[in-house]
């Protein structure tokens, strides 16, 4: 039996509460008068210092109280938060995260000086508040009466019962600080057909006598003071009859009143002033209220969706074996059940590949800080905006991109955007702007980082690259193909080298983690005017669909969302063994005979295939002696030893228990493309 580690679960839902907390405070630097994101933020504030002192964390419960009370100005609406006082916050929230997962670690001193700036901030003047939360009644202001409790009237959110919270055990708690006087005021109860049991409707209104102070009663009220309103004041003698020494609550009883004799009498009577309106039951069969309830969701370890995952692979090639078997016999009930089973196993692969799906925007959401710190860091105003954050995508490809968004967000701020002044100069805003997206396109994903900089210096690249040998001096290319020499492993334009750029190791990880997730890159630029950097990447690595085909004894695998077309080869193009090129409609195709690079035995096929195959603009032809036909995929990693073999990104299991290997696209056309350069290069 697994055992769960109540912590372990609070710092889950913690991370959680921390990424809104982030995205709220870093978007109400850009939109300071938004009241819904200060909600935001203190909602999920609230949550977090309830939720530790509940496990146990009471330094994260004390810090993000002061955290909310230095804040408070914010909420109220008295201040906007500023830049300054945004980085103040961002910094707590730091603290807070730090004290959750290091709080061995981490020094009061620190926390002590985040919350003197927040005050300092927020409090800019020495002016002392009132510490009731309204004024005191005039009447009292006039009087000499001594002061012998506190006033209260409190109305809770509707939401507050579904929340885990019991206002009879705060009335309790309140109780216990001194005689009181509670009513409640039941004005605000529905009919019977319109209540929901769920929902609070009471509203509360209490004579305390007591000698304590406004910190202990909000010290009663601390987790719920987001879902509440609360009026409190001072309570003066002869205002209010002297209550007995200790208040009784009365037992609320759950069931539902004896059914009426009458239908006339369906109605009932307003309730006393001691007791609660009954819950109501839902009919048997009845359709829930339609209300913000919200789709139910279940937290799974990840581990768990891989094994699942695992387990679909396996039942794939099962089923497809089995589709094979029937397919030789002539048993019509065999092949009926290989037909149910086939649809069956598709549509548990799809079921369990949508669970695998997460929204990109889960990992948009992370940037924003990344880019808020670099702004400031390199005095560069940059606007950050977003778009498709429901595309979604492999949960392990959301893992994997996480490093390459890191390092082409930090490129794009520290080279492409200009300075402040430069962009003056030339004509442009101040502020500067960073668009990531993110859309579907077929069976991939297109996430593009967009800049409004100064665009590539390609005169620059090309010195530069002629410098380190990449090119010879004079020789032509392209101007992608150039733009192409920023992936090179050591290759840097940078003149200085610092803490974010200038060693040329962050675009070659960018390209090699791409290529690994068989995923390709487009980098277009208009200079002077924006960079876009495209990321091409699959749905997922761990089934896909591919089209199978034959080389000689062989059979490999086309991830099917590379191929645009298949083509004959004809009598001419065969005869012309110097020349790997097709005329494609006018337009000419490199190819590479794959018999030639796989070293196949026996004669080729009398008519064979040409696969065109595209990465970005670039075609390439795979010549093959026979098309079989589509394949469902299911990925499997090939071992440490053939780390080397470069052409293949994987292999898979066909119905005969046969294994197939993978062909990596990217190599290919790269070695393509190397072959045409040096056919060209001969013929010249």
């Amino acid at each position: 039996m697994t055992t769960i580690d109540p912590a372990a679960v609070f710092r889950q839902e913690a991370a959680e509460l921390f990424e809104v907390l982030e995205a709220a405070l870093l978007d109400l630097g850009q939109n300071p008068d938004d009241r819904e994101l200060v909600d935001s933020a203190f909602r999920a504030l609230h949550t977090i210092k309830g939720s530790g002192a509940m496990f146990g964390f009471d330094k994260v419960a004390t810090f993000t109280h002061e955290f909310e009370t230095a804040f408070e100005r914010v909420r109220k609406g008295e201040i906007k938060p500023t830049h300054d006082l945004v980085s103040v916050a961002l910094a707590a929230k730091d603290y807070i995260r730090a004290l959750i997962e290091t709080p061995d670690e981490t020094d009061a001193i620190i926390g002590d000086a985040i919350l003197a700036d927040l005050s300092r901030f927020v409090s800019p003047t020495a002016a002392v508040e009132a510490p009731v939360s309204s004024p005191v009644p005039a009447r009292a202001q006039a009087s000499e009466r001594r002061q012998v409790g506190w006033h209260l009237r409190f109305e809770f959110d509707s939401q507050i019962l579904r929340n885990g919270s019991n206002p009879l055990d705060l009335l309790d708690d309140l109780s216990k600080l001194g005689s009181c006087f509670a009513t409640p005021l039941t004005d605000g109860i529905p009919f019977l057909d319109e209540l929901v049991p769920e929902d609070c409707y009471l509203k509360w209104d209490v004579s305390l006598h007591s000698d304590c102070d406004k910190a202990a009663i909000d010290d009663v009220f601390m987790f719920v003071q987001d879902e509440m309103q609360l009026v409190l004041e001072p309570l003066f003698e002869g205002e209010a009859p002297q209550p007995v020494p200790m208040l009784e609550l009365p037992e609320v009883s759950i069931l539902p009143p004896e059914p009426p004799q009458h239908a006339e009498e369906a109605v009932p009577a307003p309730q006393p002033a001691a007791t609660v309106a009954p819950a109501v039951e839902r009919r048997s069969g009845e359709p829930r209220r339609a209300d913000d309830r919200g789709i139910a969701t279940v937290r799974v370890q990840a581990e768990r969706l891989d094994e699942l995952m695992d387990r679909v692979g396996e039942l794939v090639i099962a089923q497809a074996r089995l589709s094979q078997l029937a397919a030789s016999g002539d048993d019509i009930s065999i092949k009926l059940i290989a037909e149910e089973i086939e649809r069956l196993a598709s549509s548990l692969r799809d079921t369990t590949m949508g669970a695998r799906m997460v929204p990109i925007g889960s990992l948009f959401g992370r940037f924003h800080r990344l880019v808020h710190d670099l702004s400031r860091d390199l005095g560069k105003p940059v606007e950050f905006m977003t778009s498709g954050e429901d595309t979604e995508l492999d949960k392990t490809m959301i893992e994997c991109l996480a490093d390459p968004l890191v390092h082409l967000i930090r490129n794009a701020i520290d080279h492409g955007i200009e300075s402040p002044s430069a962009r003056v100069a030339a004509g442009k805003p101040e502020q500067g702007r960073i668009e990531l997206a993110a859309v579907h396109a077929g069976a991939q994903v297109l996430v593009t980082v967009k800049d409004n900089g100064g665009g590539l210096n390609t005169a620059r690249i090309r010195a530069k690259a002629e410098e380190q040998g990449l090119i010879t001096p004079g020789a032509s290319a392209t101007d992608q193909e150039i733009h192409q020499f920023l992936f090179h492993p050591g290759f840097s334009t940078a003149q200085t080298v610092s803490a974010l750029s200038g060693r040329g190791v962050g675009m070659d990880v960018v390209k090699r983690t791409i290529e690994n997730m068989r995923g390709t890159i487009d980098l277009s630029t208009v200079p002077g005017v924006s960079t876009t950097v495209t990321l091409r990447l699959p749905l997922t690595l761990a089934i896909i669909e591919g089209l199978l085909i034959r080389v000689g004894g062989g059979r490999y695998i086309i991830p099917l969302s590379a191929v645009e077309e298949c083509v004959e080869l004809t009598a001419e193009d065969e005869r012309s063994r110097s020349r790997n090129f097709l005329n494609v409609r006018g337009n000419l195709v490199p190819f590479l005979r794959l018999r030639e690079i796989f070293d196949a035995d026996g004669e080729p096929d009398q008519y064979q295939k040409t696969i065109i195959i595209s990465t970005g603009e670039t075609r390439v032809g795979l010549v093959a002696d026979q098309i079989l036909g589509n394949h469902q995929t299911v990925i499997k990693s090939l071992s440490k030893l053939h780390s080397d073999v470069t052409i293949f990104s994987g292999a898979t299991i066909l119905g005969d228990g046969t294994a197939a290997l993978i062909l990596d696209v990217v190599q290919l056309v790269g070695l393509a493309q190397a072959q045409a350069e040096k056919q060209m290069s001969e013929a010249a």
